[in-house]
């Protein structure tokens, strides 16, 4: 049941976070953004780095190798972890694919585009968090969930989640 759960999650993420990026893609003038509360804009960006924009260089393509090879070792870590881990470990299995649809999710942007879609824009006071997609959203709750499991552990007899 471990790999169903992750698979099928991991396929949900991927799904919901191509859609919304298609719709982003289809829909949000890369210019002019726009604002949905005076906290929260959609905006378009496309993000050649990583996380925060960390080697956001459109003119090099090494990025796209490391990048790739980055979420080849996390799915062979979480398979790994899965593997290993005690059957009744179910928010685990939730966060580990919570994790992978997103690492995947943003890999195909990148296979596709040569570049991460982001459009989530949160601000406040004239400071702007990075702009994000449902792939980073799905990574930091797989990423909480798994850190649960793993520094809390499974009560014997009891499933998590």
């Amino acid at each position: 049941m471990r790999y169903v759960t992750i698979v099928l999650l991991a396929a949900l993420v991927i799904a919901l976070d191509q859609w919304t990026k298609h719709l982003a893609l289809a829909n949000i003038d890369p210019i002019e953004p726009v604002v949905i509360t005076g906290f929260f804009n959609l905006v378009l960006v496309l993000n050649y780095g990583a996380a925060f924009g960390i080697f956001n260089d459109p003119a090099t393509t090494w990025q796209m190798w490391l990048f790739t090879a980055a979420t080849l070792i996390a799915v062979v870590v979480i398979v790994c972890i899965a593997r290993s881990a005690p059957p009744r470990s179910r928010l685990l299995f939730v966060g580990l694919g919570l994790i992978t649809g997103g690492a995947l999710g943003n890999w195909i942007d990148r296979m596709r585009l040569g570049a991460v879609v982001d459009f989530f824009d949160l601000h406040a006071a004239g400071m702007h968090w990075p702009a994000f997609n449902v792939a980073d959203i799905a990574i930091c709750l797989g990423i909480v969930f798994t850190a649960l499991m793993l520094f809390t552990g499974t009560p014997k007899g009891k499933d998590r989640i």
